[in-house]
């Protein structure tokens, strides 16, 4: 397989997998942070809320450092230069 199709795969499933639990840590935070007795957040502290907030974004970045570090264009290797003299012009 391909360097790039790889990555592509690998983006994708980082964005699907941290997608879901972002999400899930975003709508357990809120609850939690508003004391939402619907969601029966009400007998956890808001502490948590704000920690579940900052995971979720942490996941949100990951696939997009993934995307980057697999999909970006690495520079070509430059040959490197002979030290020997230059032969004589006739």
């Amino acid at each position: 397989m391909d360097k790039r199709t790889t990555g592509i795969i690998a983006t994708v499933v980082t964005a699907i997998l941290c997608g879901c639990c972002s999400l899930f840590g975003c709508v357990t935070g809120i609850g939690t942070i508003t004391g939402n007795r619907d969601l029966t957040f009400s007998d956890m502290p808001p502490t948590y809320g704000y920690v579940f907030l900052c995971l979720s974004v942490i996941f949100l970045v990951v696939p997009v450092i993934v995307g980057f570090v697999t999909l970006r264009k690495k520079p070509e290797e430059v040959e490197p230069v002979s030290n020997e003299p230059l032969p004589p012009t006739s």
